[in-house]
């Protein structure tokens, strides 16, 4: 197939350039008028306390929504939430079929399942080094290593050259579970030409390499040996290669392993359902691990990030139905702390310890955790062996990426750009430039409702969260007369011994008071009139007592 006069390669980063996580990548060919696109990765990040009550935040599909029927499949990397995530949300608008490898698939359908939709979506399994075909667009996967089993790159070759979309990557020589990263493929593709590489800048500031799963089994093996009483090891459920070595280290030290958290068990039966986790013993429930002797268990658990759902988390709190720890007992924590998770692993580990539990992490035993993401050692690796002409650094936040691409000037690759969401940037033909910016941004799952980023409801719950709020309620007879009140209470509003709460409330009052009586007789028989005319004269007595914006809800009941 050659290319017209007129067609056009672009990438469209929609999520996960300038940021890291709630990766959405699209590419594009064809005339302007008339491309045809693909997606790779569909995923959320989490929410923080800027967005309380939001757990779950997707990327903004508006553009592509638009071009949805030009949308010639959705194309997953591997089976982390940031990139596959968002797919049971975001799907019904799209519309496409799916490709994924057989694990990401397997993990895929539950959450398609969960939400009504397993019946409707068209999956496609690819084997492993597997391609296949979708319009102008040619796909092979690149099997590569990472922190979750089936990791591909994606070379998409076109009529104007070949992309490299590596997804997320490390070099693993010996990653325990899989096959190491295929580097034979890679090089054969920088025979080929490489027009572009799309690349990981999770850990482009990390000097060396981010280090060999077989060296977390070397550390954790003796670690869980010498220990005495319960042990438990928190760690990404994803990671089915670490899941495996504490398992292992657990049975080699005479522990039986109960899995504990839902992803723990979920993870465990898509690993299984594609041959890995092999050769183990049993796992053992929660009832049967109440009965074993204290140094005969090991619990893997859910919640080394501080989630507050999560099974170590109520194990914390001493909430969890099953497992209890305390003195002369042991928490290993086989992660690393994901940056915007500091305070709530804290609290965590705080709770622990005050249970009396010993703690063991990354900074007092450095072999018990090794990043997913590639170091500078191995990037460079990877330039070497791929040879783009462009080089399009993405999952990363902006500093992330404009190193990325200041390094892979460095080692001479000739043209190096760094998008961010929304920025479509022509790779072909003609030097790489950015054509058009077009509409990105977030979209908060907030009880289970698709809101905008700055949906009202977010907004009012931030201000109250910060300011408190005030109720002010009034009852006004038939001659327009108070009958009852005005009455206030407060939420999140502090008092002291010189000035109670209740004294505050008094004089909250009679500003509300003052502020009815002021109102001319026809505006009393307007209750919008009566609650602005209340609302603002309390908001502001509240400033002058807080220095703070309280949320007023007026309430007027007439007799």
């Amino acid at each position: 197939m050659k290319p017209k006069t007129d067609d056009e390669l672009v990438f469209l980063p929609l999520g996960g350039s300038n940021e890291i996580g709630m990766n959405f990548n699209l590419y594009g060919y064809g005339p302007a008028d008339d491309r045809k696109w693909v997606v790779v990765d569909l995923g959320v990040t989490f929410g923080d306390q800027t967005t309380p009550g939001v757990e779950i935040i997707l990327p903004d599909p508006e553009f592509i929504e638009e071009h949805a029927e030009d949308i010639l499949g959705i194309v997953l990397t591997h089976a982390h939430e940031d990139h596959i995530g968002a797919v049971a949300w975001l799907w019904p608008r799209l519309k496409a079929p799916i490709y994924a490898t057989p694990f990401t698939a397997f993990l895929l359908r539950e959450k398609l399942r969960d939400a009504g939709l397993l019946d409707e979506v068209s999956i496609t399994e690819v084997p492993l080094s597997g391609s296949f075909d979708l319009g102008p667009f040619k796909f092979e996967l690149i099997t590569l290593t990472h922190s979750i089993p089936e990791p591909n790159g994606v070379a998409i070759r076109t009529p104007l050259g070949t992309i490299l979309h590596t997804g997320d990557w490390k070099i693993d020589p010996d990653p325990m579970l899989g096959s190491a990263t295929d580097e034979a493929a890679i090089r054969r593709l920088g025979d080929e030409g490489v027009l572009a590489m799309v690349c990981d800048s999770t850990n482009v500031f990390v000097d060396g390499e981010a280090g060999s799963e077989a060296g977390v089994r070397e550390a954790m093996t003796p670690l869980i040996a010498g220990l005495k009483g319960k042990v438990a090891v928190a760690c990404f459920a994803s990671n089915v290669a670490r899941m495996d070595t504490i398992i292992r280290a657990a049975q080699a030290a005479g522990r039986k392993v109960c899995l504990v958290g839902r992803s723990m068990h979920r993870m465990a039966a898509a690993a299984q359902s594609v041959g890995l986790l092999k050769d183990l013993e049993p796992f053992i429930t929660d009832d049967q691990a109440k009965y074993a002797p204290e140094d005969q268990v090991l619990f893997l658990c859910t919640g080394s990030q501080g989630e507050a759902r999560a099974a170590l988390a109520r194990i914390a709190d001493g909430s969890h139905p099953h497992v209890r720890l305390g003195e002369g007992d042991h928490v290993i924590f086989s992660s690393r702390v994901i940056p915007g998770n500091e305070i709530p692993i804290r609290n965590l580990q705080n709770k622990l310890a005050d249970r009396g539990v010993r703690l063991y992490t990354e900074r007092d035993h450095p072999g018990i955790h090794v990043s997913g993401h590639p170091c500078r050692d191995e990037l460079k690796q990877m330039y070497q062996w791929a040879r783009p002409q462009i080089a399009v650094p993405t999952h990363g936040e902006r500093r992330h990426l404009l190193e990325h691409a200041a390094f892979a000037k460095d080692l001479q690759v000739g043209q190096a750009i760094a998008p961010r969401n929304g920025d479509m940037v022509r790779l072909a033909p003609g030097h790489p430039s950015i054509i058009d910016e077009v509409p990105s941004g977030r979209l908060y799952v907030d009880a289970g409702v698709l809101t905008p980023e700055n949906g009202e409801a977010l907004k009012e719950r931030r201000h109250a969260a910060f300011n408190g709020m005030l109720a002010v309620s009034i009852v006004i007879d038939g001659r327009g007369r108070i009958a009852s009140g005005p009455q206030v209470r407060a939420i999140g509003l502090p008092g002291d011994e010189e000035y109670p709460l209740e004294d505050a409330m008094d004089d909250l009052a009679e500003e509300a008071e003052g502020a009815f009586k002021r109102l001319e007789g026809a505006s009393r028989e307007i209750d919008e009139q009566v609650e602005q005319a209340l609302s603002r004269a309390v908001k502001r007595a509240a400033y002058r007592i807080w220095e703070r914006r309280p949320v007023v809800e007026t309430t007027v009941l007439r007799l």
